[in-house]
């Protein structure tokens, strides 16, 4: 009997790299799939604040593939993504997260490098009653017909649970040897992966997208509004992660360094945008987004003042670089802190 191949979507957190090793320890071939959209936060931020350099650096799918031995093909899907974040048919979780339909999405172009590529069936990490919206009983028979997978569609976690799929059926896989877990509780993967001789792991529980972080999600919610359509580029959700997000007047946000790391990453971005930075004192470099007017000059320098090494000082110079190259230096008394809004920072 020819060995049969599956095909696991991979996230780097802990449920996918256990149900494929599950699939692996039954002599079937197994190779990953990972979609890269730009909402997932593992290798941006880590490896951009200076806070975290003593962080390892890696991408948490790859480095999984690397501990099951397996071989893993990235997918570039930030272009068709946008669909799936901009007008989600079974709409948002508590954030901009449409779990839904990302998981339809993700299976069914799973299942389209299934059918391309001579494999058998597809694998997923999901666990039923774990995630709100994505993995509820009732959504896994939606997520298998509207992805086209139907019982090509294996999850080894939660198979018990679930109806017979195809690979159990063949024989391709032993449903004994297949797992009943449900709901929010971790114990049993952490169980498993102690059984398994998993000793690391990422994310125990597929949290790399940003979507699910009401932060995140406010900044995105912010950018979409002020520029009044759903529209994003990849530069545009990897700068939401970074710096802080302050929108003190409607018209303009400033974008602040937080550290040299966050610093040096939006050097590469000054010459798309107007930004401030103090040349009396140590201080970061601020991205101004929108328009600044003559009355808010004055203002905004001030703000960027404060977040200087010359916050207490009497007088800080700030130095404004247009987006032709032109510069106009302000000496200014830095915004005094009780005046900094609490509802600027997005």
């Amino acid at each position: 009997m020819s060995i049969r191949k599956a095909v696991a979507l991979i996230s780097g957190g802990l449920d996918s790299m256990l149900a494929a090793k599950v699939i692996l320890d039954q002599g079937v071939q197994v190779e990953g799939l990972n979609f890269y959209t730009g909402f997932c936060h593992s290798g941006h931020t880590s490896a951009i604040r200076s806070s975290q350099r003593n962080k390892e650096k890696r991408n948490d799918a790859l480095w999984v593939a690397e501990q099951l031995g397996i071989k893993l093909h990235i997918i570039d899907s930030v272009e068709e993504y946008k669909d799936v974040l901009t007008n989600p048919q079974f709409g948002y979780g508590k954030n901009l997260n449409p779990c839904l339909d990302c998981k339809v999405f993700m299976v069914k172009k799973a299942k389209q490098w299934m059918d391309e590529n001579g494999f058998d069936f597809i694998i997923t990490g999901e666990v039923i009653g774990q995630r709100p919206k994505s993995q509820r009983k009732i959504n896994m028979p939606l997520v298998s017909q509207r992805s086209g997978a139907d019982d090509r569609l294996l999850r080894p976690l939660c198979a018990k649970n679930l109806p017979i799929s195809l690979p159990e059926r063949e024989g391709w896989v032993n449903r004994e040897k297949l797992f009943d877990f449900k709901g929010r509780d971790r114990n049993p993967q952490f169980e498993l992966a102690e059984q398994l001789g998993i000793e690391s792991y990422a994310q125990p529980a597929g949290g790399c997208c940003v979507l699910t972080d009401e932060n995140y999600s406010r900044k995105l919610a912010d950018m979409w509004q002020n520029r009044g359509e759903k529209k994003y580029e990849l530069d545009d959700i990897i700068l939401l992660k970074v710096g802080r997000h302050l929108r003190p007047r409607p018209h303009f946000k400033m974008i602040i360094g937080r550290d040299e790391g966050e610093n040096k990453f939006l050097e590469g971005y000054r010459k798309r945008f107007q930004h401030f930075r103090i040349t009396s004192h140590t201080g970061p470099l601020i991205l101004i987004e929108g328009k600044l007017l003559d009355d808010d000059l004055n203002f905004a320098a001030r703000i960027a003042a404060r977040f200087s090494a010359g916050r207490l000082a009497d007088e800080v110079t700030v130095t404004l670089t247009s987006l032709q190259g032109e510069t106009l230096q302000l000496q200014v008394n830095p915004l005094p802190v009780a005046e900094i809004q609490q509802g600027w920072y997005l």
